[in-house]
C-alpha cells in the first residue's frame, strides 16, 4: 500500500512526534520556551550509536540509554531556571550549540566533523509508531497528574504558585529533565534511522523546528503539538520536488497560522471523542444552514 519512502516518511514524523511531545511539557505546559533541544537529541544520538558500535548494547536498550543520557545532562542547566522570559531561552540556545561544538570536536569517540557511522537501518515505521504512541499515552498521564497541574499552574502564574508552597526551581528542572529523556530517545531512534550521525544535524535549525511544532500547534494542547510535528515533517516531503523551493511553503505555513490563528491549530484544547462530536454537529448544522439558505426562492426573503 505505501512505498518505501512514504513509510520512511511515516518513521520521521514519529521521531520527530516523540521530541515535540517532550518539548511540548516544558514550553507549552510550563511556560519555559527552548531552542536548545536539538542538543539533548545529540546526546542521545551519539550516546546510543557509541553504545551499539563500541560496546553492542541491543537496540532497544540504547533507545533507553539515549534518554537517560540526556535526562542526566540536563542538570548542566538547572541554574539557568532561575532566569525568566527570553533569558532561558537564550541560555538553552546556547547549551545547545555548546553541545554541538563538542560533537564537532570530538576526535574518535564522536567522528568530529567528518561524521560517526556504522549502525545498520532498525528504526523502521512498526517500531517507531510502536515508541510514538507510548510516549503519547505516557506524557498524557503525566499532564493530567498532580505534577502536570503544578507545572500549568506555574506556568499561569509562578509568584501565585510560591506562595501557595510549590518549589518552582524544582518542578521546572523534572519538566526538562522529562523533555531532555524524551529528545534523547527521538535522537536514538534517528541515529538508526540515518545510519550516519553529523554535527550539523543538531544545529539551530533542528530546535527551531522542534519549537515551532509546540507554537504551531497551540501551547498548552499536546495533540495540537503532534497534528503540527506531522504537518510540519510532510510538508517539505511534499514539496520534495521543488528542491530549495519547498521551504517556502514551510515558512508560508507557520506565517499564515499565526496570523490567522496566533494560538495555534489548538489553542489549549485536547483532541478527544466530545470534541471531535462537537466539531462534526458544527459542520453538520452549518451544511444543513446552507442548503435551507439555497433552497428558498429568489424572491422570498
Amino acid at each position: 500500500m505505501f512505498s518505501s519512502y512514504m513509510l520512511s516518511v511515516i518513521t520521521l514524523i514519529c521521531i520527530n512526534v516523540v521530541a515535540v511531545t517532550g518539548l511540548a511539557l516544558l514550553t507549552g505546559f510550563t511556560g519555559l520556551f527552548s531552542f536548545g533541544h536539538s542538543g539533548f537529541m545529540s546526546i542521545g544520538a551519539y550516546a546510543a550509536a557509541i553504545l551499539f558500535v563500541k560496546f553492542n548494547v541491543p537496540y532497544w536498550a540504547v533507545l533507553l540509554l539515549g534518554g537517560v543520557a540526556a535526562c542526566m545532562v540536563s542538570g548542566i542547566m538547572y541554574p539557568t531556571l532561575r532566569l525568566k522570559g527570553d533569558y532561558f531561552a537564550i541560555a538553552a540556545l546556547g547549551f545547545g550549540e555548546s553541545v554541538r561544538l563538542i560533537m564537532d570536536n570530538g576526535g574518535n569517540l564522536t567522528g568530529g566533523a567528518r561524521g560517526f557511522g556504522g549502525m545498520p537501518t532498525l528504526t523502521k515505521w512498526p517500531g517507531a509508531l510502536l515508541v510514538a504512541a507510548l510516549a503519547l499515552i505516557l506524557m498524557r498521564n503525566i499532564i493530567r497528574s498532580r505534577f502536570g497541574r503544578t507545572l500549568i499552574a506555574i506556568r499561569e502564574d509562578k509568584i501565585a504558585a510560591q506562595s501557595m508552597g510549590i518549589n518552582v526551581a524544582r518542578n521546572q528542572y523534572f519538566a526538562l529533565a522529562i523533555s531532555a529523556f524524551y529528545c534523547g530517545v527521538a535522537g536514538a531512534m534517528f541515529a538508526f534511522f540515518m545510519t550516519y550521525l553529523q554535527p550539523m544535524m543538531f544545529d539551530v535549525a533542528k530546535s527551531t523546528e522542534l519549537s515551532s511544532s509546540v507554537v504551531f500547534g497551540g501551547i498548552g494542547s499536546l495533540s495540537g503539538s503532534v497534528i503540527a510535528a506531522v504537518i510540519l515533517t510532510a510538508i517539505p516531503e511534499i514539496f520534495r520536488p521543488l528542491m530549495q523551493w519547498r521551504m517556502v511553503f514551510y515558512g508560508l505555513a507557520l506565517v499564515l497560522t499565526i496570523v490567522i490563528k496566533p494560538t495555534g491549530l489548538m489553542g489549549s484544547k485536547e483532541l478527544s471523542f466530545s470534541f471531535a462530536k462537537q466539531f462534526v454537529r458544527k459542520i453538520t448544522s452549518a451544511s444543513k444552514r446552507g442548503s435551507r439558505g439555497e433552497s428558498k426562492p429568489k424572491g422570498k426573503k
